[in-house]
């Protein structure tokens, strides 16, 4: 089984990709999702979050809330933010959540392709759990496009907001240089679909010589 990281900066259309590989035939994981699922009340996660950060991040059902815990995370424009403290502790579940469900692929489908989408796998520094590395890429316009159509915001609001979160993560340069295959994601989707395709093809490649 072939173990796959899927990154890319925020609005790069990860998701979108992912599902591409998904509809090929790959497996895939959501390093978002597992976070959400961690920080849901009861769970251990959601006890330090809470404890580290403060009962303000909370809805009034105790649920936390996402947007108030990231405006903490990521700070405000011209000031701190504290995302490498919210990093420190939800990452390590994350990454344990990771590891369980590749390892329970490989035993269903000892050949198949497991793929784990996450925005930080270079700067957690755990890319090296992974066989093959996947970027996702698109201009700095697309994103801020592609985030206030996703959120339903201004532009401008839109601007602020990737600004202060890519403030956090690598630029691009950096992640395209550790990257085994790069998938341009700035044109049509039939063009993104269609190096989807070709790194399908070597990653079954890759999965065939490593079964071996």
């Amino acid at each position: 089984m072939l173990k796959v990281g899927l990154t890319g900066g925020i609005a790069s259309g990860k998701s979108v990709v992912g599902e591409m590989f998904v509809k090929l035939g790959a497996h895939l994981i959501l390093a978002d999702t597992i976070a959400h699922e961690l920080m849901q009340p009861g769970q251990a996660v959601y006890e330090k979050v809470v404890r580290h950060f403060g009962r303000e991040i909370l809805n009034s059902d105790g649920s936390v809330n996402r947007p108030k815990l990231a405006e903490i995370a990521f700070g405000h424009p011209g000031s701190a933010g504290r995302v490498q403290e919210l990093n420190a502790v939800v990452h390590p579940a994350v990454v344990e959540h990771e590891n369980q469900w590749m390892e329970g692929i490989g035993r269903r489908d000892p050949h198949g392709i497991a793929i784990v989408e996450a925005a930080l796998i270079l700067e957690a520094g755990v890319a090296d759990r992974f066989d093959r590395l996947m970027v996702v890429t698109c201009s700095p316009e697309q994103r801020v496009q592609r985030f206030a159509g996703r959120l339903g915001v201004s532009e401008e609001a839109a601007r602020v907001e990737v600004t202060r979160r890519m403030a956090a993560q690598l630029p691009d340069k950096e992640k395209i240089k550790a990257a085994d295959f790069v998938i341009d994601n700035s044109g049509s989707l039939d063009r993104t679909a269609a190096q989807v395709h070709k790194v399908f093809a070597a990653l079954q490649d890759a999965a065939r010589a490593s079964a071996r």
